[in-house]
């Protein structure tokens, strides 16, 4: 099974499907997308402005993961819902912790 995410010599890149304006703060697994791409889907209750549901993600996974946010770069999607996060830290801590989430 592919992945929603991709290990790097110093972290992950994540690949993410977000929904703002959501009733809750969730992240809801991973979803194979029509184009055959996995990703992570995650809810948020920002809305999608000014930077603040992209906020919202950060603090999200920082915490669903436990790592600092300064560790959660947003790569690419920024007004986007399908994103891409880089996330710095061991690969392989980074990957456990995301297979318990998808």
């Amino acid at each position: 099974m592919t992945l929603p995410w991709r290990a790097e010599p110093d972290g992950v890149t994540l690949f993410l499907r977000v929904t703002p304006n959501a009733g809750v703060d969730r992240i809801e697994g991973s979803e194979r997308r029509d184009d055959g791409t996995i990703v992570l889907r995650l809810r948020v209750k920002a809305v999608p402005d000014k930077g603040k549901a992209n906020a919202a993600v950060i603090g999200v996974l920082s915490k669903a993961l436990d790592v600092p946010k300064s560790a959660i770069t947003l790569v690419s999607g920024d007004t986007a819902r399908l994103k891409t996060l880089r996330l710095t830290g061991d690969p392989s801590a980074l990957a456990a912790a995301l297979a318990k989430l998808a």
